[in-house]
């Protein structure tokens, strides 16, 4: 059976589904966009510091499943824009040990949720 996973300190998803879904050891997260989980209000900053607000409401959803970023198997990053790619990978890689790192994929797409400039889902297992 699988459990809903839920936060306070992720933002609240804004549409019909969860910020994730557990079952049995595995983790499945929803995208995580640059949302204030305190406001939900839309961060509006640099690229950096847009990523990392997603990285710290993805590390609340892990945190919520009694896991870490040591948990995570595989990641999928969309971003808007290729030329932010080096921006977004230097601020991705402290949130890693890099012979941990998971598997991940990079993919510029036309458009994003609320039109922000990245979106970033997990994969993660006990």
């Amino acid at each position: 059976m699988k459990q809903i996973i839920h936060t306070t300190k992720a933002p609240a998803p804004i549409g019909p589904y969860n910020q994730a879904v557990l079952k049995g050891d595995m983790l499945f997260t929803s995208g995580q966009i640059a949302i204030n989980p305190a406001t939900g209000k839309l961060f509006s900053g640099t690229i950096s510091e847009e990523t990392e607000l997603v990285m710290e409401n993805l590390k609340a959803v892990l945190e919520a499943a009694n896991m870490t970023f040591e948990n995570v198997l595989k990641t999928s990053i969309f971003i808007s824009d290729m030329k932010n790619f080096a921006e977004i990978n230097t601020v991705y890689a402290t949130y890693f040990k890099e012979e941990t790192a998971p598997a991940r994929e990079t993919v510029e797409v036309a458009n994003l949720p609320k039109y922000v400039n990245v979106e970033i889902s997990m994969i993660a297992s006990r």
